[in-house]
């Protein structure tokens, strides 16, 4: 369902004349979504690849349509959403360190750094719809990373987890999408 529900956003992005850059960011968030729904480890590294490119294409996206980092520095909400960003990233990358196997360290390590360069780039962004849809996204991915290896597998916490992953992983890319598809909001 995942993999179908951001594929068809790629597909209203290419139909919208949108950018190439968010329609290659949702397809390959869409094939992300296909190898996470497998099982093991090299399901899982792949769709950490896909994902990883998905964020690559965002922040080229954003780079070239943004402001730079002059909103960023300009604008004090913005420059405290950047460090709050930056000490997520800093704390999921601690916290998640000792609790993967030491084969998964690294790709995490770098996924990590690129969602978080994603969720920065957004922030130079002239609209409100694309950082919140960055922020979601970094909080589903923060989620899902919590669901699969800190949080037990009889916690109770699980049964509010995965809907809260798609709810704000499909929640950040639709908002992601529709503010390059709509007029500026």
């Amino acid at each position: 369902i995942k993999t179908l529900a951001v594929g068809l956003l790629a597909v209203l992005a290419l139909l919208q004349n949108g950018p190439l850059l968010l329609v290659l960011a949702l397809l390959f968030s869409a094939l992300g979504d296909a190898f996470l729904s497998r099982r093991g480890d090299q399901w899982f590294l792949a769709g950490l690849a896909s994902f990883l490119a998905a964020h690559a294409f965002y922040i080229a996206l954003f780079a070239a349509s943004g402001g730079g980092t002059e909103p960023v520095l300009s604008d004090g909400l913005r420059a405290m959403i950047a460090i709050f960003m930056a000490l997520f990233a800093l704390a999921m990358a601690a916290l998640l360190w000792p609790r993967v196997p030491p084969k998964m360290r690294l790709p995490i390590l770098v996924y990590a750094a690129a969602i978080f360069v994603m969720g920065l780039s957004a922030l130079t962004m002239n609209s409100a719809m694309i950082i919140a849809g960055a922020i979601l996204f970094m909080i589903s991915d923060g989620i899902l990373a919590s669901e699969r290896f800190l949080v037990s597998a009889v916690s109770r916490h699980r049964a509010w987890m995965h809907p809260a992953v798609w709810i704000t992983y499909y929640g950040g890319q639709l908002l992601i999408a529709l503010g390059f598809l709509l007029p500026a909001v």
